[in-house]
């Protein structure tokens, strides 16, 4: 199995046409699907159901597909990374982050490397903090931008932010029409919720309403904040997640929970123990001198909305 050979299987399977994936790869129809039966023959699996016009892949083919995509990611991220050793910083640097507000954190730190760096390019990917730690792992990332917690005896982690954890209740729901930006814990008791999936802030949830004596009601759980705040839009529960930006919605309300007040911290993580490629590191230095210079006050950056003041004693959930 090689590269090439690897390259060929992904196109097919996209295209489900040998016809039409030997037209996009520029080479004849009999030579790749000789190159396709080889692979298999190599593997020791069918990776095609073969019809008349179409092609249909095999459980087999898609576990194939999802580990090439991984492998010829990293191929080209290999060779980018040499080439970058030859001139000018360039090439792409690949980020990972969670949804809320890191991307907007991460817009930031791009937009001023980017100044600097004008031929780097960027591949950002968005999910949730596991999925985010697990792509740093595999090679899939150089680095994350996640909530803690994280494995801190392979990662190494800079501090970036905190922000409060808030309930984003739908507009027409009673504790939306209460005054102030604030809203007591024990008011969310015994209201339908919509929790972050991640298995360690569910149980810090549900120790944190036993701090009142209650148990949170859990309707739905999910690791995207838009899919929650879609939720929350059609009044199917209130969901609690960490603040993001304050991009107005209508169709919502967001109060900091307080009484007592959690923060969610977020760091930047990279490989322990692990040599940075040239691009990586020369963003991460990037980083922390944005950081230390506390460059986001910036008139570089588009600053529009006004911060929630954290108490200095809000623990970490």
């Amino acid at each position: 199995m090689d590269l090439r050979v690897l390259r060929y299987f992904v196109v097919t399977a996209q295209e489900a046409n040998i016809t039409h994936a030997a037209e996009k790869l520029n080479m004849s129809q009999p030579p790749l699907s000789n190159q396709i039966r080889a692979l298999e023959d190599e593997l020791g699996v069918e990776l095609f159901i073969r019809g008349k016009r179409h092609l249909q892949i095999t459980e087999e083919g898609r576990q194939l597909y999802r580990r090439a995509q991984q492998i010829l990611s990293l191929a080209d991220r290999t060779l980018a990374e040499f080439e970058d050793l030859r001139g000018a910083p360039h090439g792409c640097l690949c980020l990972a982050t969670v949804e809320g507000r890191a991307p907007y954190v991460a817009a930031r730190w791009i937009a001023g490397f980017h100044d600097e760096y004008p031929l780097v390019r960027f591949s950002l990917w968005n999910g949730s903090s596991d999925d985010a730690l697990d792509r740093v792992s595999k090679g899939l990332a150089d680095l994350a931008l996640i909530a803690a917690p994280y494995d801190m005896e392979r990662l190494d982690g800079m501090y970036i932010c905190s922000e409060p954890w808030v309930a984003i209740i739908p507009k027409d729901h009673p504790l939306a029409a209460l005054n102030g930006p604030e809203l007591p814990l024990r008011a969310l008791a015994g209201q339908p919720l919509i929790l972050p999936n991640r298995h360690s802030r569910v149980e810090a949830i549900r120790r944190w309403f036993a701090e009142i004596g209650e148990e949170p009601q859990s309707l739905c759980e999910t690791a995207s904040y838009l899919d929650a705040v879609a939720l929350a839009e059609q009044g199917v529960g209130i969901a609690i997640f960490p603040q993001t930006t304050y991009t107005p919605n209508p169709l919502v309300k967001t109060r900091v929970i307080t009484e007592p007040i959690k923060k969610a911290d977020y760091y930047l993580v990279r490989p322990r123990d692990e040599k940075l490629p040239r691009l990586a590191q020369l963003f991460y230095d990037y980083i922390e001198d944005f950081i230390d210079g506390d460059l986001l006050r910036a008139e570089r950056f588009r600053i529009c909305e006004q911060e929630y003041e954290l108490p200095a004693d809000a623990e970490i959930l």
